[in-house]
């Protein structure tokens, strides 16, 4: 693709905003919640998890541990054994109860409502608190993960692998309103159709705005000749993304 302006940039990321919206209409936030803090701690268990594994795990932490309070005064054996399932769940456990004494001491036990706050919590960085704001509260927010920081990236929307860089150059070429939407779409299309190993360009919704197919060479669709000529550093990246 040629040396794209801004203008033309804003223009097709306009693009790819309605053909995403077409093609997954329904595409919602795929963690199970009913509540602003069931969201957050459904979010902090996704980190180095898949969502279904995180599904399965929640009812049951949840009918144990309903309320931030109850959360915080657990005994941390049992909170890891409930999350054990999710991995890494020692520190998760730990990370968990402290976001809950956070959340009673500083905000009378309610998640609160706006990204400053959320942030100073304890393991809640920016995407966690814009998962919790865009599907908990419906203020619009910007949910870099892996697959919305490779998707961006593959569609020239930005060049950065810096999480809050991503989201900044995201800002400045879609509207507030759609961020949200946005994410889940991304997220949903980078889970079923651009894979980190084996993106199905051949019949993606987006190949017409996208120049990554010609960029790697892939034709169409031809992803074994693009991955064939992937740098090792690339292959290693994509292995990682796709282990997440």
């Amino acid at each position: 693709m040629a040396r794209e302006s801004a203008a033309a940039r804003r223009s097709r990321a306009a693009r790819i905003v309605e053909r995403l919206a077409r093609a997954y209409p329904a595409a919602r936030c795929a963690l199970h919640y009913e509540t602003p803090f069931q969201l957050l701690v459904a979010t902090v268990l996704s980190a180095q998890c898949t969502d279904k594994k995180v599904n399965e795990v929640t009812p049951a932490l949840f009918r144990r541990f309903p309320s931030p309070r109850a959360l915080a005064e657990a005994a941390p054996a049992e909170v890891e054994a409930l999350v054990q399932p999710t991995g890494f769940f020692r520190q998760k456990a730990k990370s968990l109860q402290a976001m809950a004494r956070d959340l009673v001491e500083r905000f009378g036990g309610e998640v609160p409502a706006r990204l400053d706050a959320l942030v100073t919590l304890s393991g809640v960085g920016r995407k966690t608190a814009n998962v919790v704001l865009g599907n908990a509260f419906g203020i619009p927010g910007l949910t870099v993960d892996t697959h919305m920081k490779r998707v961006n990236q593959r569609l020239r929307l930005t060049r950065h692998d810096d999480p809050e860089k991503i989201e900044r150059d995201l800002i400045e070429l879609l509207p507030e309103r759609d961020w949200t939407d946005y994410s889940n779409r991304v997220i949903h299309h980078g889970r079923v159709c651009c894979e980190a190993r084996r993106p199905q360009c051949e019949r993606c919704c987006l190949r017409s705005e996208c120049p990554w197919p010609t960029r790697r060479g892939a034709g169409a669709g031809s992803v074994r000749g693009a991955g064939s000529r992937r740098t090792g550093r690339r292959a290693r990246r994509d292995g990682a993304e796709a282990a997440r």
